[in-house]
């Protein structure tokens, strides 16, 4: 009777319907035969298909359907969450998940995922309402009509497809129709010739932005920083002085430097007056004429002649020691020192001539004294900047200080004869040099050198800006030439010439 009973119950199991083969849900089977089913099964009794076309579950579905459910869908459920992860700045008006597209088979706890994919992805909205998102596995994919503000069209994300690929390409997408804001600063790679961006790139691969002047050349012989730049009456030679020692002549017409002088010390300040070049050296101020080639050393200056200026037939130089020493003189006969002009507690740094013979002198004790030089006394000390003043100009009734504080001071003069600052234009970097003319259509320029290797130009008196010059270092001198050139000595020896596409005057 055992026999009997053992034979029944198998042959029992043999008339039981086999279970579907995932493998071949999935479409990756590759038994022939295979053991399971490549068919769908029929609904189980816990699961019906009403006319709404809704579903209903029992509490415990059956855990085979519930595993080839979970295999086969696996991808079409889970897409909602990933494309919609952390939503920014949009909320959407609502998800529909259209179950009618889920196979019969599908078990309670995978139909669950599908349905309640919306609340996951509407998790605090913000701002905006964008169209419906429909999840329809049916077809295999999602389509998205402007989940975000950024994206201008709908993606079509299949059912097979990597969301972070499509990602990828839609940011690809918005960048290449994007236009390309440029930045007001240099790329510091291109200068380097290593910048991969190309026109994509938001820093200038260019030496100056702005319009009305362009670049004519570079002379680069010396090494280091060129302190100084002039152009002596009835030459055609063009003079630099530079930190490296030497001071070296340049041929107007080729560029070619043509003759170099050697010097014992550090050249930190140059100019020129009629046939004269005055060089600033340690403790004394060396001088050439071009006409006659005398060579004359005036010795008195206490440590580097850092600034020179030449006014009222005065020579006059600002020492470390912080006097100012003054030499008279008619260029033709020999130079007689007859002042030296103390007050300043450290180094003077700059010098410059106004109107009514009065000389300014800018200190790194951070004041302005004004000195009149028919007597060579100090007559006020102007105390508006609060570090060094590198730099002095005078037009026409006004004084412009610049500083390492970082501001220029367009300084006025009231009716008590004092003067007072009337305004102030801020940088965000340190101020190394001032520099006035004017443009082609005879508008007042400012030039202004600041301690990230620019040069600001800005438009007088509304201080609006014209442009900029890019450096590989601050620039350190300035030399307004004739036929609307100019040209600007850097830190690394390179000498820039610069040119207005209409003549300039240089102003009064």
């Amino acid at each position: 009777m055992a026999i009997i009973t053992t034979t029944k119950r198998t042959e029992r199991f043999r008339r039981t319907t086999p279970p579907t083969c995932k493998y071949w849900l999935a479409g990756r089977c590759n038994r022939n035969p295979c053991q399971f089913s490549h068919s769908l099964p029929t609904s189980p009794s816990n699961v019906y298909y009403n006319a709404n076309m809704t579903y209903k579950h029992s509490k415990k579905p059956d855990s085979s359907v519930e595993k080839i459910a979970s295999s086969s869908a696996k991808k079409a459920i889970n897409c909602t969450p990933k494309a919609f992860k952390k939503p920014e700045n949009c909320a959407l008006k609502a998800v529909e998940c259209r179950p009618e597209a889920i196979s019969v088979g599908l078990a309670s706890s995978s139909a669950k995922k599908a349905i309640n994919c919306a609340p996951k992805a509407l998790k605090k909205p913000e701002n905006c309402a964008p169209k419906a998102v429909e999840c329809r596995p049916e077809a295999e994919a999602i389509s998205v009509e402007k989940p975000t503000k950024c994206e201008e069209k709908a993606v079509l994300i299949e059912k097979t497809a990597d969301v972070e690929d499509v990602a990828t390409i839609a940011k690809a997408s918005t960048i290449a129709k994007a236009s390309v804001d440029k930045s007001h600063s240099i790329c510091k790679s291109w200068m380097t010739d290593n910048c991969v961006h190309g026109d994509l790139c938001q820093n200038l691969h260019s030496w100056f932005y702005g319009d009305g002047f362009s670049t004519l050349a570079k002379l680069h012989e010396h090494n280091k920083a060129i302190t100084g730049i002039a152009l002596p009456a009835g030459s055609n030679k063009l003079i630099s002085g530079s930190t490296d020692g030497t001071v070296r002549a340049w041929d107007c017409n080729t560029g070619h430097c043509v003759n170099m002088i050697q010097l014992d010390s550090q050249v930190t300040s140059l100019i020129s007056e009629g046939p004269w070049i005055f060089a600033g050296v340690k403790n004394a101020v060396k001088a050439w004429n071009i006409q006659t080639g005398a060579d004359v050393i005036l010795d008195g200056p206490k440590g580097q002649v850092l600034s020179l200026n030449v006014g009222n037939d005065i020579l006059l130089a600002g020492a470390e020691d912080g006097v100012i020493y003054a030499w008279r003189c008619s260029f033709e006969s020999p130079f007689k020192m007859v002042a030296t002009l103390s007050g300043h507690s450290k180094p003077v740094v700059c010098l410059a001539i106004g109107c009514h013979k009065m000389l300014y002198s800018g200190s790194m004790d951070h004041s302005i004294k004004v000195w009149d030089l028919d007597t060579f006394q100090c007559t006020m000390t102007l105390n508006g900047h609060t570090d060094v003043v590198t730099s002095l100009i005078c037009w026409e009734n006004y004084l412009l200080s610049g500083s390492s504080d970082c501001t220029v001071n367009v300084w006025v003069c009231t009716k008590e004869g004092t003067l007072e600052v009337t305004y102030t234009h801020t940088h965000e970097n340190a101020v190394l040099g001032l520099y006035g003319m004017t443009d082609a259509e005879a508008k007042p320029i400012l030039f202004c050198s600041c301690k990230d290797n620019s040069v600001r130009m800005y438009e007088l008196p509304t201080f609006l800006e014209r442009g900029r010059l890019f450096t590989r270092q601050e620039v350190r001198s300035f030399h307004i030439g004739p036929s609307g050139l100019f040209f600007t000595g850097d830190g690394t020896g390179l000498l820039n010439v610069w040119k207005w596409l209409e003549e300039a005057k240089v102003p009064t």
